[in-house]
């Protein structure tokens, strides 16, 4: 009788969406995610006195009009999330096939919940979980909330798991090699602007701080993208965006910078936000449009927003070789004889 195949999870993971562009959709992710203490770190009284009385009542409309701007037939960011997931998926069962593997995705907050998945795998007892965190540069903010839930799964089960997770793979070369491919590409169609602005998401200059290394990860992607593209200094900058609050953040910020520049006499921008690893909100909305909105009122005339990876055929192999690097560890330890 042949031996039973060791089981294999493998979670690819993204922040998270609402379910559906509306307001009260808006308000029951936004409730989830704003009161997630990795996220903001005002003391939890206060704070949810703060997001009960003064956020959530108000904003949740705001940003769901936005949403049902790059809304399609779901979230953009889940639909990609989906796609990644398929043809990872594809892929990872055809090149390991002494495992019983699966391919999952998973948000930290909204659907498919990393909540609900980790317990789908109490009913169906795993050998293995293989978390991908689909950021590139670790934060406390946004990959940390993943290892929480998985902490406070681990905490009930009896009979654990293997575990496994990619922390991040902010200077991986096919990472880099796949933002400059992107790059490159749309520069052969379209042409070059005068700058290319490499934004990623800010996070609170306390949160940095304190010890959150990811400001400095998106410096030094940015650098090894800058040296792909063999750009000198004049032709390209990093900035953050999407602040919140009156705190200080993380600099230099992004829709700042774009007002100098249009003041300074730059005409045309390209942008792109290394940070995201599939277009969503903050993407197709926030850079896309409002900051294009801003650097052409501020006398700019031309912007352009380079996408995301999201699943691109380079994209997708970079995936698959961090996954890889893991599988074939396990093969010494679980594959069947």
């Amino acid at each position: 009788m042949p031996a039973e195949k060791a089981k294999i999870t493998v979670i690819l993971a993204n922040l998270g969406t609402p379910d559906a562009p509306t307001a009260p959709a808006v308000r029951k992710f936004l409730k989830q995610f704003l009161s997630d203490q990795r996220v903001i770190e005002i003391p939890k009284p206060l704070w949810q006195i703060i997001l009960r009385l003064f956020i959530l009542p108000f904003r949740p409309k705001r940003v769901a009009h936005a949403y049902a701007s790059v809304w399609s037939v779901d979230s953009p960011m889940r639909e990609i999330l989906l796609a990644q997931v398929e043809q990872v998926r594809a892929a990872l069962t055809k090149a390991y096939p002494e495992f019983e593997l699966n391919v999952v995705p998973a948000m930290t907050y909204g659907q498919p919940g990393m909540s609900t998945v980790l317990e789908q795998m109490t009913q169906n007892p795993q050998d293995h979980i293989l978390l991908l965190p689909l950021f590139p540069q670790y934060s406390a903010t946004s990959t940390a909330p993943l290892y929480d839930l998985l902490a406070q799964w681990m905490q009930k089960q009896r009979n654990l798991p293997g575990l496994s997770i990619v922390r991040d793979y902010y200077q991986h070369p096919l990472y880099i090699q796949s933002l400059a491919q992107s790059v490159k590409e749309y520069w052969a169609e379209h042409g070059r602007a005068e700058k290319l602005l490499m934004s990623f998401h800010g996070i609170p200059q306390p949160y940095a701080d304190k010890g959150d290394p990811y400001a400095d990860r998106c410096r030094k992607t940015a650098q090894l993208l800058a040296q792909a593209l063999d750009l000198n200094d004049e032709e390209w900058a990093i900035s953050f965006q999407s602040r919140f609050g009156k705190q200080e953040w993380v600099k230099p910020y992004t829709d700042q910078l774009l007002q100098d520049w249009a003041v300074q006499g730059i005409k045309s921008v390209q942008i792109m936000s290394p940070a995201f690893s599939a277009d969503c909100l903050e993407t197709l909305e926030e850079l896309a449009i409002q900051n294009a909105e801003l650097f052409l009122s501020s006398g700019g005339e031309q912007y352009v927003y380079i996408p995301a990876l999201n699943a691109r055929e380079d994209h997708l192999q970079l995936l698959l070789c961090l996954l890889q690097a893991n599988l074939d560890g396990l093969k010494q330890t679980l594959a069947s004889a």
